[in-house]
């Protein structure tokens, strides 16, 4: 155990190294919460002119709390900096990952704030078009699609396909010969680089299920088989090298690698790619220990690289995208939960840990158990004037790694009936949630100018029921 920076008193905490320990913990770490998130005057959380008490009692725990100003201001922030970035050259489109999240009201967010949205199943493009999104403005992902997804694709006029595998160049021109349509396509392809924040690893990376491998020759074969299909017309190519990425120098090494590509391609077969997806993954803060780039950082940074690299060989700057789902959608959202068992652990000597049982857990957010993601928290309920004590904020499910906050400060009076908010749970937390020990699924709700209103309704215990036939 460390010894902590306030003395030896303070020395039976179990917190990591990288945990400040906070000047006061009831402040709202900037970065972490969304732009209408506050203290009201009874010193409860607010978000979007709505109290986090008021959202309990009406809506209930746990619940998904999406501020939509924030999202739309995220979205809108984006494709203007790309936009910028861009227009000297052949412009640039922004896509919202549905993946992300996704659900009727954000893909008319989405719609109405000028993005394309990428969708990867055939339960995501049917949430999209039963929104009313342009199919035209509609790109479907995925390495396994099935014949019925691609035919409702193409029946619908989905603006691109990303073909994932030389198989499935037949499978789609197959599909679009049945129907009697020419199928835009593009290529995603594998550069052999992975960019995980700051660690670049250039090899080893061939080794996954998506894409085709530019270094195997997979790539240009199946540009040469699209080229010669009748049914297909080649709207580009796509790839995408990580996610939480926080910096550009990932991009400049899968740039160089997609544009010899292109040229490679120009040169012997005399086509010109002039469109390119550089896929998202760009990274949001989590916790103290994340630093993200600002959507005009990251589009500056990228126009640079794309400029220099295309200077280099002697093409022109092609007509870009990017996909940013995480950083539009997860620092927007907050998850509200009820303070249910608070137990004060033993570790041995002068160090325990407070355990602060929630209402929720890994049915709502597998992320910490599944890829050991850190979290913070704040009591949201109220203020505190009792010192901080680090808690470990956990699920109501059973299982030991059902963990939602591994380590936090919090007021050592936090007890039974309190609020306690997560943030930036909008990415992959109710996409992955699920129904584990038959917990249903919580509401989203979506807050603004003062009301709150239900984007997606909490499941019942009926819902759960009525899937059992047996």
């Amino acid at each position: 155990m460390r010894a902590h920076e306030a003395g030896a008193l303070h020395g039976n905490d179990a917190a990591p190294t990288w945990l400040p320990y906070p000047a006061d913990v009831n402040a709202l770490i900037p970065g972490l919460w969304s732009s209408t998130c506050r203290r009201d005057a009874e010193g409860a959380l607010e978000v979007g002119g709505v109290s986090v008490t008021r959202i309990a009692e009406e809506a209930g725990t746990p619940t998904f709390v999406v501020d939509e100003t924030d999202f739309r201001e995220r979205a809108r922030a984006f494709r203007d900096a790309f936009a910028t970035a861009f227009a000297p050259h052949a412009g640039a489109d922004v896509y919202y990952a549905g993946k992300a999240f996704l659900c009727g009201a954000v893909a008319r967010w989405v719609q109405e704030d000028g993005l394309g949205l990428d969708v990867c199943t055939g339960g995501e493009l049917a949430i999209a078009l039963r929104a009313g999104f342009p199919a035209e403005r509609i790109a479907l992902h995925g390495n396994n699609k099935s014949d019925s997804e691609i035919r409702r694709a193409l029946e619908a006029g989905v603006g691109r396909i990303v073909i994932d595998s030389l198989p499935e160049i037949e499978q789609v021109a197959e599909i679009a010969g049945q129907l009697d349509v020419t199928a835009p396509v593009m290529l995603r392809v594998t550069t052999g680089v992975e960019a995980h924040t700051h660690e670049f690893i250039a090899t080893a990376h061939e080794d996954q299920k998506f894409g085709l491998s530019i270094t195997s020759g997979d790539a240009f074969t199946a540009v040469q088989q699209v080229l010669a299909s009748d049914r297909l017309a080649l709207h580009g190519l796509h790839s995408h090298i990580g996610s939480q990425i926080f910096d550009v120098g990932g991009f400049e090494v899968a740039a160089r690698r997609v544009l010899d590509l292109v040229a490679r391609i120009r040169a012997e077969l005399g086509h010109t790619i002039d469109h390119l997806d550089l896929g998202g993954g760009f990274g949001v803060m989590y916790n103290t220990q994340h630093t993200p780039s600002t959507p005009e950082q990251l589009a500056g940074g990228i126009a640079g690289i794309i400029e220099k690299e295309c200077h280099e060989l002697g093409l022109e700057v092609p007509h870009v995208a990017f996909e940013p789902g995480r950083a539009i959608a997860g620092p927007s959202t907050l998850t509200l939960y009820g303070v249910g068992t608070v137990k004060d652990v033993r570790l041995g000597g002068p160090h325990h840990r407070l355990y602060v049982s929630v209402d929720g857990g890994m049915s709502d957010n597998v992320r910490t158990a599944l890829y050991d993601a850190d979290y913070s928290c704040l009591l949201a309920s109220r203020v505190s004037d009792e010192a901080p004590e680090v808690v470990r904020v956990v699920g109501k499910h059973c299982e030991s790694g059902d963990i939602v906050v591994k380590d936090e400060y919090m007021p050592l009076d936090v007890q039974r009936g309190d609020l306690v908010a997560v943030p930036v749970t909008g990415a992959y937390c109710y996409s992955l949630a699920s129904n584990y020990n038959h917990v249903p699924r919580p509401a989203v709700i979506a807050v603004k100018d003062g009301q709150w209103r239900t984007l997606v309704r909490r499941e019942s215990e009926d819902d759960l029921l009525a899937l059992d036939v047996g």
